[in-house]
């Protein structure tokens, strides 16, 4: 028995290795899907399944709704683009993503909602991770009477260092460095 019990736990520690969605080689990503929704508490709706599988599917990644959208067209999946705002904001809310944002308006959703800090690529406007131990933020005002610090994101801006455009195409998807 008690090589039963340390064999499965043998599986389980490995299993922890192996990236979402699939946490066992055997797993169906699909199943995975819909059981991250249901453990956020999120009904897992057509679109909401849809737009997790091309999410999460791919692993850590930024993506803009434009970008998911397209993606989606891609995909043949009928969604507007509403409903692609729509589901982001709600995967945001549930902790399933980690809102960036870069300059005005422009928003990026990043599969890894860990601690971590960003470099953002003004050329091709393309986001990266830095990992969060390699920054260390100090001369933090203290917080309002009643309120607390809860979490403090850097963002890296960078540009081409000779002053030019970079004429590479734009990403599809702002993967991890």
């Amino acid at each position: 028995m008690s090589v039963l019990v340390s064999k499965d736990r043998e599986q389980a520690v490995a299993a922890e290795h192996i990236p979402w969605p699939q946490k066992s080689p055997a797993s169906c990503p699909i199943s995975a899907v819909k059981a991250r929704l249901r453990m956020a508490g999120l009904r897992p709706t057509r679109q909401r399944m849809a737009l997790g599988w091309l999410l999460f599917a791919k692993g850590d990644r930024h993506v803009s709704a434009e970008m998911l959208y397209e993606e989606a067209i891609r995909a043949r999946e009928p969604l507007s683009l509403a409903t692609v705002y729509n589901t982001l904001r709600q995967f945001s809310e549930a902790g399933l993503l980690r809102q960036v944002s870069v300059s005005g308006p422009k928003t990026f959703f990043d599969t890894n909602v860990s601690e971590h800090h960003h470099f953002y690529n003004e050329d091709d406007e393309t986001v990266t991770d830095i990992p969060g131990s390699t920054i260390h933020v100090s001369g933090l005002p203290d917080a309002p009477e009643g309120m607390m610090i809860a979490s403090v994101e850097v963002i890296v801006r960078l540009r081409s260092a000779d002053g030019e455009e970079v004429t590479t195409t734009k990403r599809v998807a702002g993967h991890h460095a």
